[in-house]
């Protein structure tokens, strides 16, 4: 695999446990997959629920985890293992100041041989409010496998 994309089957799935109560969250898209040098890139579009765009780019290295996404909502979510980091997650109903705090990391790279895993557990205080268990799990399946 190269820089050039591949076609993927995304499912990006998303847990949050606020105080036992548990929301849980599956987007299943199709998308782009690059990989240039250590990097892994993985790209897809999602519909909000008003029907506008959500352009989602998410930049997967060694030491970090980056999703960014744009269009009616915007953020920038940064994970760093063991380390806090800060965004605003702008949508049309105002902006959150989010608080992240990364406690573990693990990725198995997209091969030939084996589908792509990304799992990142995590905290978010939302606003300075008490903070919230985030798990999201990410499964990247080359196009041809997924039909």
């Amino acid at each position: 695999m190269n820089k050039t994309p591949k076609q993927v089957a995304v499912e990006l799935q998303t847990a949050i446990d606020d105080n036992g109560q548990m929301e849980y969250n599956t987007v299943r898209q199709t998308g782009r997959f690059y990989r240039k040098e250590n990097m892994d890139v993985l790209t897809y579009n999602e519909t909000a629920d008003d029907g506008s765009p959500i352009y989602n780019m998410i930049t997967i290295l060694t030491d970090k985890v980056s999703v960014k996404r744009t269009g009616s909502i915007s953020m920038h979510q940064q994970f760093r293992k063991q380390k806090t980091s800060e965004n605003v997650f702008q949508h049309p109903h105002g902006n959150l100041h989010m608080e992240t705090f990364t406690n573990t990391i693990n990725y198995q790279a997209l091969s030939e041989h084996q589908d792509g895993l990304l799992t990142i557990d995590y905290t978010v205080k939302l606003n300075g409010q008490d903070e919230r268990k985030h798990q999201l799990t990410l499964m990247i399946r080359t196009k041809e496998d997924s039909q």
